[in-house]
């Protein structure tokens, strides 16, 4: 990619930005009960009384709080204050420690569960709104969070982390995320976002004992998660049996870049060395496997019967994108940039709502949206998609 090229896909990347910022900015604030909307459908119609789910609420505030750290400003601090508000309000269990998996629309609990997924969201939201705001109140949630994790989660006799208690942080039978998930006691999805939200917290930190946690599940991730193809086994038992014959391509190449992410923020030359050999292999294995002629990214495989999912979800687009360019940056070869280019064209083609703003939730084999899906929900937030351009045109920028 010559330098104009480079410079034309930096500008195109900051313009979507700005565009997915201000969708959320203008679309999802909940004037009347507080904080953000539960779910915007996919024609961009507000589900009124929707419940607010955890994630979503996390993500925003990550969101938000990653671009005016971007910025180098505080342009959303509304925004972000209103995040931080509502869930240290109305998520927050003030009796038993962690936050609830769900409120209805007025802010009362509805599922008072503790996955370990959704306390990690919040140690990683909590610590990019703390990067610039210096909250004090945010940072001592966020390392309550991290201790409650390491106390309650934590498996002692075989690592990792369980996935999910009742709200007094008891064992319960179904551990699920979603309905679509094994019910398995150790999932990569959720091992996979408490590294990352271990990673800021040390950034913002420097406690040791966050230190340890993190250099602790980076080789976890390098020894036990990724298989011996480049894959991320995806569900296990207590003891670390696989429970699934299935991989998940967006995450395989989000875990590779998170993992050379963190081996830095760490500064383990080791763990930095073996990181990088990681994610170069993964990137190898995903441009041969993941990428359809039309260089949108499918959605998963399944290895047992070959059957693919050739779906393409907003967020592996965007994942994939990240991962290429990291690989990029790490190797110099040109090849990995321009593939993440071709990506971002199937990306504008196919996944960004040119005429309702934000991105489509997945579309089918042939680039026709779902239209079942929603723009705003439980799972659907700007973390994903604002997190790879600030990421993208951050090494554009330095490289």
């Amino acid at each position: 990619m010559v330098a104009k090229e480079k410079d034309d896909f930096t500008l195109e990347l900051e313009i979507e930005l700005k565009q997915i910022l201000d969708f959320w900015q203008s679309n999802t604030l909940d004037i009347e009960n507080g904080g953000f909307v539960g779910r915007i459908d996919h024609s961009n119609n507000v589900i009124n009384e929707a419940p607010k789910g955890i994630i979503l609420n996390t993500r925003i505030l990550w969101t938000f709080s990653r671009a005016n750290n971007f910025y180098k400003d505080a342009r959303y601090d509304k925004e972000c204050l209103r995040a931080f508000e509502y869930l240290y309000d109305h998520f927050n269990d003030k009796t038993n420690g962690g936050v609830y998996w769900e409120v209805d629309y007025v802010g009362k609990p509805t599922n008072r569960r503790k996955q370990s997924y959704a306390q990690a969201f919040s140690v990683y939201a909590l610590s990019e709104y703390y990067k610039y705001s210096k909250n004090s109140k945010a940072l001592i949630w966020a390392m309550q969070l991290f201790n409650l994790l390491e106390d309650k989660a934590y498996d002692a006799e075989y690592g990792g982390y369980i996935e999910a208690f009742d709200e007094n942080w008891q064992n319960i039978e179904d551990l699920r995320l979603s309905e679509k998930d094994l019910n398995a006691p150790k999932t990569t999805n959720t091992i996979l976002h408490i590294l990352e939200a271990y990673t800021t917290l040390y950034e913002i930190t420097g406690d040791d004992q966050v230190a340890y946690s993190l250099k602790r599940l980076i080789t976890l991730f390098l020894g036990r998660i990724f298989n011996d193809q480049n894959h991320l086994k995806l569900f296990f038992t207590k003891d670390w049996k696989s429970m699934s014959t299935e991989t998940s391509y967006g995450h395989d190449i989000e875990a590779a870049w998170l993992l050379c992410h963190a081996a830095h923020v760490v500064d383990d030359s080791n763990m930095v060395n073996k990181t990088d050999k990681m994610l170069i292999a993964v990137v190898k294995t995903f441009t041969l496997e993941a990428i359809d002629k039309d260089f949108g990214i499918w959605n998963a495989k399944d290895f047992e019967n070959q059957v693919i999912d050739k779906d393409k979800h907003w967020w592996p687009q965007a994942e994939a994108m990240v991962g290429l360019c990291y690989a990029w940056v790490k190797t110099k070869d040109s090849s990995y940039l321009n593939i993440s280019r071709q990506i971002w064209e199937f990306t504008k083609t196919n996944i960004i709502d040119a005429k309702n703003g934000e991105w489509f939730f997945r579309v089918d084999a042939n680039g026709k949206p779902y239209t079942s899906e929603d723009k705003v929900g439980p799972w659907k937030c700007p973390y994903h998609n604002g997190r790879a351009l600030i990421e993208i045109i951050s090494m554009l920028n330095e490289n």
